[in-house]
């Protein structure tokens, strides 16, 4: 199973009988997975129908769906309204003995909104039932298209971020090679410290000293951050490549990423170390940024 996007756009469009219908698809990020269909009026059927289709197909992303419908050639009915046209002349007649005024013509009286009626031709059962599965059809021709163009960028997505952990293995290896971070570095560096504070005349006791430097050594040991670092990077690799909706368990782990960082950054001693973290920092925030995009 490979990375999915969440981004995506799908189009299909097609003839039912008369009917002339397109289906437009487009998913944008989301923390959980929201579909939300737009159909004419009529058509209400269809929106129930489509709501499972797209939500088994989408794990995550918000899903706008637009369904556009009109009907093409047919000899539309015209029809009067007789009750609307019998409450006009009413209405005029109640009226003739208050008002001076011409009477009303034939064809102002018709000109009257809801006195005609133009009715479209009234499709039959059968009709009606093609025209569904039609629409139904048309939808999972989208959908497929859809699913295809999100996988596509995921592939892409897979790629980016299989680059962005590459750089921070390399940092964490680079970090782990200092020569400021072996025993021996430290022990001289401290060394050096301790030896400028009793050169002060300050009254020290020895032996507190000595404590105080190995707690010192210990803080400014970074062999757990650089190990939590290679290991969420091993984890993060495993699932890119299982694929599938891992886009949240990867966001997780882009902050755990950035936690060690954070941390080595403060309990660097060494300029050349705090440096690779702070690229660490900027490496991290680039697979966190992508991560959003992962379903």
């Amino acid at each position: 199973m490979s990375l999915t996007s969440m981004t995506g756009f799908a189009r299909s469009a097609g003839m039912a009988g008369r009917l002339r219908w397109a289906w437009e698809l487009k998913t944008v990020n989301g923390r959980t997975l929201d579909v939300r269909i737009r159909v004419p009026q009529g058509f209400d059927a269809i929106d129930a129908a489509a709501r499972p289709l797209i939500s088994a197909r989408l794990g995550r992303g918000t899903c706008y769906a637009g369904l556009t419908a009109s009907r093409e050639g047919g000899t539309p009915a015209v029809r009067v309204n007789r009750p609307a046209l019998d409450a006009v002349v009413a209405a005029l007649d109640v009226l003739k003995g208050q008002i001076e005024a011409t009477p009303p013509s034939l064809d102002g009286l018709l000109a009257v909104r809801g006195v005609v009626e133009v009715v479209e031709p009234e499709e039959d059962d059968a009709a009606r039932e093609a025209e569904t599965t039609a629409l139904i059809d048309g939808l999972g021709v989208a959908l497929d298209d859809l699913v295809a163009m999100r996988r596509g960028e995921g592939q892409a997505l897979a790629r980016i971020l299989g680059d962005r952990l590459d750089a921070i293995a390399d940092m964490s290896a680079r970090a782990d090679e200092l020569p400021a971070r072996t025993p021996e570095a430290v022990k001289a560096k401290l060394t050096e410290q301790v030896r400028a504070l009793l050169e002060t005349g300050a009254a020290l006791d020895p032996d507190r000293l000595h404590q105080e430097a190995v707690l010192l050594a210990g803080k400014a040991d970074v062999r757990e951050e650089l190990d939590r670092l290679d290991a969420h990077v091993a984890t993060a690799r495993e699932l890119i490549s299982a694929g599938g909706a891992v886009g949240r368990k990867l966001d997780f782990l882009s902050q755990e990423l950035g936690r060690e960082a954070n941390t080595l950054c403060s309990k660097s001693n060494d300029i050349a170390l705090t440096r690779i973290g702070l690229d660490l920092k900027a490496a991290i925030e680039q697979f966190r940024e992508q991560v959003q995009n992962v379903e």
